[in-house]
């Protein structure tokens, strides 16, 4: 859900008049048991074949953004040492000067490090994203072929508990690496 439903109370209040319509529809459909299922769908893209090597990938491309950082953090900090060290015998423009080389090189560092954030959101849509596209259709194949009424999402707004006996998450993982 996106942060703008999440401050818009009547839209949390609509989910949940939704959610409790479908329930008292399939409740009134057929006088048998009703179904219910919830899946984690994080837990589910984590513990998945695809999910484990995805995770393993997104770590990689963070160490690799951590050391093409590392050497400008370094640098930036034995600037600040040697200016605490020096900064009363500098001249005014020696100072002045070297404090905003110690600000350019700041700035440096937060842009390199906005840069290499956006890279790795980019790079976890990229990996995540398709692995939750099939997960959907996990979740509806075993929905149909498990005669669920309703399957819902964990942390979805207006769920305030669950069983944990209605937890389909493993169901779902375990079909989805079946498919491969």
């Amino acid at each position: 859900m996106t942060q703008a439903s999440e401050r818009n109370p009547s839209r949390k209040l609509l989910l949940l008049i939704v959610t409790g319509l479908l329930l008292g529809f399939a409740i009134g459909a057929g006088g048998e048991a009703t179904k219910i299922g919830i899946v984690d769908l994080d837990q589910a893209v984590m513990s998945t074949n695809e999910g484990k090597a995805a995770r393993d990938e997104l770590e990689r491309k963070k160490r690799e953004a951590e050391q093409s950082i590392q050497p400008l953090a370094e640098r930036y900090q034995e600037m600040a040492k040697e200016f605490e060290a020096k900064q009363f015998v500098l001249s005014d423009d020696a100072r002045f000067q070297k404090q905003l080389d110690i600000q350019e090189l700041r700035n440096e560092i937060e842009s390199k490090s906005k840069q290499l954030q956006g890279q790795l959101e980019l790079a976890q849509e990229r990996l995540v994203g398709p692995l939750r596209t099939k997960l959907f259709e996990i979740v509806e194949e075993v929905g149909r072929e498990g005669g669920y009424a309703l399957i819902i999402g964990r942390g979805t707004p207006g769920v305030m508990y669950t069983r944990e006996a209605l937890d389909i998450t493993d169901q779902v993982i375990k079909k989805f690496n079946e498919k491969g």
